[in-house]
């Protein structure tokens, strides 16, 4: 029978734990997934326990309190603190999410924060996000035109054109979608993800874009757009409430009834 065991370095081990002062009796235990490469020692998971008496309400409050009280060593991206900026995402629980929309209280038992799924770990909580802004960039993600531009105004769009692009508008780049998709996982350097398609399907549907072929064209590829099978991760892990899912399906739609050739 084959076994299968995973390097040595990659096995996650018990790490430090932190506990709460005495006396206090409001505590919630944070799982924190800790990895420096600098280091030859493997990951760790590391347990803080924290006085919820003293922590704001939501997830980043905890992380932010870990590293101003418990461990300044530790690492992890945030900015806005409203849901906006996308920065703080994180796999929480098993679930890729925010960390400054979750709130503590909405969470059974320990809480496991690690980083988002099978991406390069610069440093505990941070991963690399240079192939996924690679492919976002990739889809020209502007506005697209060939004819001149109308004299003393903007290029104008009715109220019901604006309405189309208006969901696909909201995405923030957080990496929740594409981190949680399996497609993306085992051909990210070929498949462009939730995410890109998501951006490249906003400005498809934008009425005053005039390179609508050109996009289809360059996105008719058995890897580029393809390698979806409708798992619909995406969708169900967007904080946004978004629907990534029904935007590649759209994008398929569009080039099956369309005659792209040249």
């Amino acid at each position: 029978m084959a076994e299968f065991t995973l390097p040595k370095n990659s096995k996650v081990t018990k790490g430090n734990i932190f506990k709460a002062e005495e006396n206090v009796k409001n505590t919630r235990k944070f799982l924190v997934y800790r990895y420096d490469p600098n280091d030859d020692a493997n990951p760790r998971v590391e347990t803080y326990e924290l006085d919820l008496d003293q922590c704001g309400p939501m997830v980043l409050d905890a992380l932010i309190k870990i590293k101003a009280d418990c461990d300044p060593s530790l690492s992890f991206r945030r900015s806005c603190r409203e849901g906006i900026c996308g920065s703080c995402s994180h796999n929480i629980n098993g679930v890729n999410t925010l960390a400054c929309t979750l709130p503590i209280k909405d969470l059974k038992g320990d809480i496991k924060i690690y980083p988002l799924p099978h991406m390069n770990v610069v440093k505990d909580l941070v991963v690399d996000l240079t192939e996924f802004y690679e492919g976002y960039a990739s889809v020209e993600p502007w506005l697209k035109t060939t004819s001149e531009a109308p004299e003393g105004t903007e290029r104008l769009q009715t109220k019901e054109d604006q309405e189309k692009i208006d969901k696909p508008s909201a995405c923030i780049l957080c990496a929740c979608c594409s981190t949680a998709c399996p497609s993306y996982w085992w051909n990210g350097d070929k498949y462009l993800g939730p995410a890109a398609l998501l951006a490249s399907y906003r400005w498809l549907q934008d009425s005053r874009d005039e390179a609508k072929e050109e996009r289809l064209k360059e996105l008719n590829d058995s890897s580029k757009l393809y390698k979806c099978h409708t798992i619909m991760n995406c969708s169900l892990a967007c904080p946004k409430d978004l629907n990534p899912g029904q935007a590649i399906a759209e994008i398929k739609k569009m080039i099956a009834t369309q005659d792209l050739n040249d």
